[in-house]
């Protein structure tokens, strides 16, 4: 019989020296922490970096790149010095001070040089992900009335520089072909290494994420410099860096987490930050943890479920002794997964939640408090997390409504990209509760369960169902490799459960088989809970960044299913 709590690993944590549960905890706190608490002098850049060099740290290594073809370092000196020579470019050549400049590079130390670089000129930076095709970025920044592009000659192919007019210069990291491209790595070797840091205040944009919705274009997220409050904090608690880890988030910048965790979080606390260029595979990501002996590790349930895939036979190849702490966030953490890991690597792994709009982590699984699989934990000190019904009023403990965290706290974003009504719409019950679009329900203990986002709900014969419990179920089948489930519209049920699996390796799909999942299901949850029909899929659709299932996608299949 598993453990339905899992209690903390032994060890000697940053939240244990900071903070102890019953204290009372206020965000001012941690401003002693900047060099911006002392002199008044704010930007994101310089706290992550130029802070290290001056209190002595410019030898240690701040990144350390892995791809197939090569290996690099870059100590925190070495890494000023870049940063400065390509900020003096981005100055001659006009940027300046609330300009957007994006950021369209691989994963790569040039494409974290190129954002601080921005930062440093008190610029906006827009990471754009590596796989965005050529209308993903023209919509970006369009949107933006964009100048600035800081980008490679193999990228520029899905830069279609006619429907981008506001393009000013286009930066290259190699060659120039065009009037209006900047070699920025050859121009960089003839700047000073040292530059005037632009400062900014607290609220000034820092950087630009864009979030898609169900309906219409995705909407810009506009950050300030003042979500490093938030962000070294949680680096420190949920993270729990220390000076001497070894960390590395698996995230592309052009995704939210990448930005946040993969570049500001352990920078601002001084932690050595692992870069892996290449694609993933087991073998590779293994080989990584092992060679650059990682000790905090951050990625995303779909990547464990691979992993998970792989068996542990290709896992004990390598020496993992290293790893400390493991977290996970992009969409809710399966249970099957935390188990995987517990059993597998001997460690938890902690489920975080937050989204591109609070601009760091709310609620997760601390490494001092028990984990109890398929909650994504409580809230961290200063939040305040609340479930609302329709009328915004609190839900008693394990009745699911909305998701609701009390305005405000220091990472919020500070604007919706020339729409505040689109901003507004997160307060749909007055200014005191930002409302996630996730549905949810606490536990006694104040723990939060995450049931589906709120057009996910399936509703049969009256019972709602959330389909992530479903589909967390569907995976503990030895059958099942990967699963996503909908509500499918039904005269006589109003909806049914409807699975999309994916299988196994040698495993094939039959009647047998089918019921036996089912009737799985259903001797785990409930028999309203069972999927009625399930659909077996070579693939499923998921976000290009972060890996989630795509349900609506799955909607749009059915219902293309049903009309034709």
């Amino acid at each position: 019989m598993r453990k339905t709590v899992l209690d903390p690993q032994p060890g000697s944590y940053n939240i244990q020296n900071e903070w102890i549960e019953d204290e009372a905890f206020e965000w001012e706190d941690v401003h002693r922490h900047f060099s911006w608490y002392e002199t008044g002098k704010v930007n994101m850049a310089y706290e992550c970096v130029d802070r290290h060099v001056e209190d002595g740290k410019g030898d240690k290594i701040a990144l350390t790149y892995f791809s197939d073809e090569e290996r690099l370092t870059y100590t925190f000196s070495e890494l000023q010095q870049e940063i400065n020579q390509w900020a003096n470019v981005l100055k001659r050549h006009g940027v300046k001070k609330g300009d957007f400049v994006f950021v369209f590079l691989p994963k790569h130390p040039q494409g974290y040089i190129a954002m601080f670089a921005a930062i440093k000129v008190g610029a906006i930076v827009g990471p754009l992900f590596e796989a965005f095709m050529e209308e993903a970025v023209k919509d970006r920044i369009n949107d933006c009335e964009g100048q600035y592009l800081i980008t490679n000659q193999t990228f520029m192919e899905r830069v279609h520089q006619k429907e981008i007019p506001s393009l000013r210069y286009i930066f290259t990291t190699d060659e120039a072909k065009a009037d209006n491209e900047i070699p920025i790595v050859k121009e960089a070797e003839q700047e000073e290494v040292t530059v005037d840091v632009e400062w900014v205040d607290l609220d000034d944009g820092l950087n630009i994420h864009y979030t898609s919705g169900s309906t219409g274009k995705p909407k810009g997220i506009i950050h300030a410099h003042r979500n490093m409050i938030q962000q070294y904090q949680t680096g420190r608690w949920v993270l729990d860096l220390k000076d001497d880890d070894v960390y590395w988030c698996t995230a592309h910048p052009g995704w939210v987490t990448g930005t946040v965790y993969g570049v500001f979080a352990p920078l601002l606390n001084g932690v050595t930050t692992v870069i892996h260029g290449g694609r993933f595979s087991a073998e590779a990501w293994y080989d990584v943890l092992e060679t650059a002996q990682v000790s905090v590790w951050y990625s995303a349930p779909t990547a464990f479920r691979m992993l998970k895939a792989k068996g542990e036979d290709l896992q004990n190849r390598y020496d993992l002794s290293a790893l400390r702490h493991i977290l996970s966030v992009g969409e809710p953490l399966n249970p099957e997964v935390i188990y995987w890991g517990y059993e597998s690597l001997g460690l938890r792994i902690h489920d975080t939640w937050w989204m591109t709009e609070t601009g760091a982590q709310l609620i997760a699984n601390l490494p001092t408090r028990p984990i109890k699989p398929g909650s994504m934990g409580r809230p961290i000190p200063g939040i305040e997390v609340a479930v609302l019904d329709e009328d915004g009023e609190k839900l008693p403990p394990y009745e699911t409504g909305h998701l609701a965290i009390k305005h405000s706290w220091p990472s919020i974003m500070k604007e919706v990209w020339k729409n505040p009504e689109k901003y507004q719409s997160y307060f749909p019950y007055g200014e005191e509760w930002y409302i996630a679009g996730d549905l949810a329900y606490l536990d006694e203990d104040g723990y939060v369960f995450f049931q589906g986002r709120s057009d996910d709900m399936i509703n049969s014969s009256g019972e709602r169902i959330g389909p992530f419990e479903v589909e967390s179920k569907l995976i503990e089948h030895p059958a099942v490799q990967e699963a996503g489930v909908i509500g499918k519209p039904d005269q006589v049920r109003g909806e049914i459960v409807k699975a999309f699996i994916t299988l196994g390796d040698g495993y094939s799909f039959n009647d047998e088989l089918q019921e036996e999942i089912r009737l799985f299901v259903k001797g785990k949850l409930a028999a309203h809970a069972a999927p009625r029909e399930i659909e077996v899929l070579d693939e499923l659709p998921k976000t290009q960044i972060s890996g989630k299932v795509l349900r609506r996608e799955l909607k749009k299949r059915e219902s293309a299913a049903i009309t034709s």
